[in-house]
Parts: C-alpha cells; structure tokens; sequence
C-alpha cells in the first residue's frame, strides 16, 4: 500500500510514517519546506519520499499526490496529522484585549481547511484505484484532539478547529462511500510529541498524572498503531476514536 502522511516530519505524522514503511508500505511525507522532511524520508530509504508541502496550497497538495503516483503507483492511505494551536483566552481582562481574529482564523484555516483540501483532492486520486473484494479503494485518518470535547481555557481557536474535523467525519464519509474510500478520525490526548517533550519535566509528571491509565504521556508509535489497525480493519468507517488512557481534560 502507499500512503501520504501530512505532518509527516515529526511527532505522531513521523510516528505514522515510520510503521507504514515498516508494515511494507511506500510512504510520502507531506511537511513544509522548513521541516525536516527530507532528512527522515532521506533515513528511510527508497520506500519513502518527501513533498515539501502547506497543506492549505492546492498545488503543494497536487505536487505531492503527483509524486506518490509516479514513484510509487497510486494512493491507498492519506494520514492527517498537519495543525498547529494558538493559547489564547477569548478575552483577556487583565490587558484588556480580546483574542486576536488574526490568529483565530488561522488555526481554523490550517487544521480545518487544510485537512479538507488534503481530503478532497486525495479522494480523487483514491478513486482510480482498482477496488477489492469490499468494493474498498482506499482509506483517510484525520487527526482531531480531546480538546475537541475537552476544550481549557485558552483554547477556543484550538478546539473550534478540532472539533470542526470531528463534525466533518461523518459527512465526509457518507460522501465518500460510493467512491470506496473510508473516513475515521482519531482524537489523541497528551502525547509525547516535540511540543509535550519540550516542557520541564515537573510539568511533564504533572500532565501524566491527569491521565487515568496508563499514567504516562501517550507514545506516538501508540498512535501510529491505531492508524495501522483502521487500515487493516474494513468496518471502521465515519468514527471518532478517542486514544487518550480515559483522560478528561480539566478547565
């Protein structure tokens, strides 16, 4: 199979792109420019490949379908796991300053309008392949949050943003069905990415303790193995799946 993962440099994207390798399959990472794209698809080997990529730009997104196809043959799996986060209260009294619209839009553009574009223009080049038995060609993973249910304070643009992935799940599936092709949506709690891992460790301990079981930070591989398991089971279709040890965030 032949994958594209979006966020693919780093963090549960790299975590993906990894095991998709490992388990056989052909990999394209999809990062900006300034990732370190090159360098992990570069360590991989031949059977992965990097499209420097803004997930909002319809021809970045193209360019990076293009190039699954001519070096790999086709797309079975998009994976995504590109988004950014802004903390920010809606109001902020003691500077007296509302949230910036700025930054508000911008989340919302990046997590929400660049996994569809990714989506819709995926779909298309899924819907070439020849289908299984299932009548199945193909299957997309976004990435939502538990902030998308569990939303703290200052995260307002965050979980709007992941809880519009959440909301576009199921339509996108129903849309998607006639095609083939499966949408299913994993909503990560506290991970051990480069964000997480950059916090002083008392933070670090204090986060994991807010985690019922395990108590520990989730594992990226841990999420690159629910990926695999969507992938391989052909019913899971139109789902949100939360992966967060039954943590429920506080205010």
């Amino acid at each position: 199979m032949v994958g594209i993962v979006t966020g693919g440099a780093s963090g549960l994207g790299r975590a993906t792109v990894e095991r998709l390798v490992q388990q056989g399959a052909r990999a394209v990472i999809l990062d900006l420019p300034k990732s370190e794209g090159h360098n992990v698809a570069e360590s991989l080997g031949d059977h992965c490949a990097f499209s420097p990529t803004d997930v909002t730009s319809e021809t970045d997104v193209k360019n990076a379908l293009e190039l699954a196809r001519s070096k790999f043959g086709c797309v079975n799996i998009v994976v995504n796991c590109a988004g950014i986060a802004v903390a920010a209260k809606t109001y902020n009294l003691n500077k007296q300053l509302p949230h910036s619209l700025e930054d508000f839009q911008r989340v919302i553009n990046v997590n929400i309008a660049g996994t569809f574009n990714v989506i819709r223009l995926a779909a298309g080049e899924m819907a070439k392949n020849e289908p299984d038995q299932d009548g199945h060609k193909g299957v997309i993973v976004n990435t939502a949050s538990v902030a998308a249910f569990d939303g703290q304070v200052g995260q307002a643009a965050y979980s709007a943003s992941k809880g519009g992935i959440v909301g576009m799940t199921l339509p996108i599936a129903r849309d998607l069905a006639p095609l083939g092709i499966r949408v299913v949506t994993i909503a990560p709690g506290l991970f051990a990415t480069p964000l997480l891992v950059g916090l002083p460790e008392k933070v670090r301990t204090f986060l994991a303790k807010q985690i019922p079981f395990p108590s520990r930070l989730g594992d990226p591989g841990e999420y690159a193995h629910l990926v695999q398991s969507i992938v391989e089971n052909p019913m899971l279709n139109g789902e949100v799946i939360r992966l967060d040890g039954a943590l429920r965030m506080q205010p």
